[in-house]
């Protein structure tokens, strides 16, 4: 896969913020960002994302667990909600890990810390996903699927076979392109960087007094950005990123950056994090707010374009190579699952909300699902997407 390289054009760059806000020590503060994502105390590095880095690593591993049939759905759950010391991986440091991809699913304290129904509701959806691949994919792996029935489908010319369940559903697509919403993205943008978190307690006072989180390099606030990206760029080079490091978030920032109408996107996200972390270094926590407000913007946008163009590549499909089409349309599937995940900067909202989704995934499996589908019904959606952000159909789709 194409990996797409950031310029890191900030160097040396000043940000100026004047500000009244009684929290801030000074009217007027310089920001330098630095060169890259890198921040020391004392000579040594302040940055620490190392459950990130787990989580995507777990993640990847649960998602190739869809293509082995020698696993049950137990095998498969466990690796979803992995307890320490369970063999449920090939890494060892996985298996040793306390960390799982299921407690940190939908488990954003801004939108699911005073909602654990829908949180319990969305766990269940990927749980579902598991139940189905296993029950119903999984024994008719070598049978040619049919509408109303799962199996194998091959693009057409010899291509790429694809195992759907009956509606022409891939799920491990759908739960791959799910999580980068339900974890990657509603832990970036409505935890980690969330003014809850991020000055929960006396983090605020900690960090304004260079108090540092118990024996560790960095105050809490420092730590918690930088979990936030973590989850962007945890299997990547944090300072000279290679984007496409990962199959889930970093690929398809990837993917949009290197489509010319959104070229520029990756740098904007990568400043916004540096700036950021910058600014609480500073301790200027407007400065801080707005570059959160940015990475808000931007990843909302990257999932939402990506939901539309696998609708727009399966819509050219239809009728023609069903394989294609019904892979495009299992990861378009995904991404607007993820939808409910986004977040409107300045607001405590996601671009669409929980029941938006439902009724897209509703539309989209009714009757026999994808077999069903029609070209006007993946037009409209596009466009009632499209229309929620600052792009075009004819943009994402290209």
């Amino acid at each position: 896969m194409k990996k797409v390289a950031l310029s890191l054009f900030v160097i040396g760059s000043l940000v100026t913020s004047c500000s009244s806000d009684d929290d801030n020590t000074t009217s007027e503060t310089q920001i330098a960002a630095p060169a890259t994502y890198q921040f020391e105390r004392n000579g040594t590095s302040t940055v620490s994302y190392g459950g990130q880095t787990t989580r995507i690593l777990m993640a990847g591993e649960l998602v190739s667990g869809f293509s082995d049939t020698s696993k049950s759905e137990t095998d498969i759950s466990a690796m979803f909600a992995h307890v320490e010391g369970n063999n449920d991986f090939s890494d060892v440091d996985l298996n040793a890990s306390n960390k799982s991809v299921r407690s940190k699913t939908a488990a954003s304290t801004d939108y699911y810390s005073a909602n654990t129904t829908a949180a319990a509701a969305i766990k269940a959806d990927f749980d579902a996903f598991i139940t189905d691949q296993v029950n119903n994919v999984f024994p008719n792996w070598s049978i040619d699927a049919t509408a109303g029935n799962a199996g194998q489908i091959q693009q057409a010319g010899g291509g790429s076979i694809r195992y759907v369940n009956a509606k022409g559903l891939e799920n491990n697509q759908a739960f791959a392109k799910g999580l980068i919403g339900a974890l990657m993205a509603d832990q970036i943008l409505n935890n980690y960087l969330s003014v809850a978190v991020l000055d929960a307690g006396d983090n605020r006072a900690n960090n304004d007094a260079d108090v540092l989180d118990g024996s560790n390099n960095y105050t809490t606030m420092e730590h918690k950005w930088d979990e936030a990206f973590g989850y962007l760029y945890g299997t990547d080079d944090a300072l000279a990123p290679q984007l496409g490091a990962d199959n889930f978030l970093n690929k398809y920032l990837a993917r949009v950056e290197s489509d010319e109408d959104f070229t520029g996107i990756a740098q904007d996200v990568y400043n916004a994090f540096q700036l950021g972390r910058a600014a609480i270094v500073a301790k200027n926590y407007t400065v801080r707010d707005t570059q959160a407000d940015i990475i808000r913007e931007k990843i909302s946008e990257v999932i939402a374009i990506r939901a539309v163009y696998y609708l727009q590549a399966g819509k050219v499909d239809l009728g023609t190579d069903y394989a294609s089409a019904f892979h495009s349309l299992s990861e378009g599937f995904g991404f607007i699952y993820s939808l409910q995940f986004t977040r409107q900067p300045g607001t405590d909202s996601p671009y669409f909300s929980k029941s938006e989704v439902d009724a897209f995934t509703t539309e989209l499996m009714e009757g026999n699902g994808f077999w069903d589908v029609t070209s006007e019904t993946l037009d409209n959606m596009s466009e009632s997407i499209a229309a929620r952000f600052n792009f075009t159909v004819a943009q994402a789709g290209s």
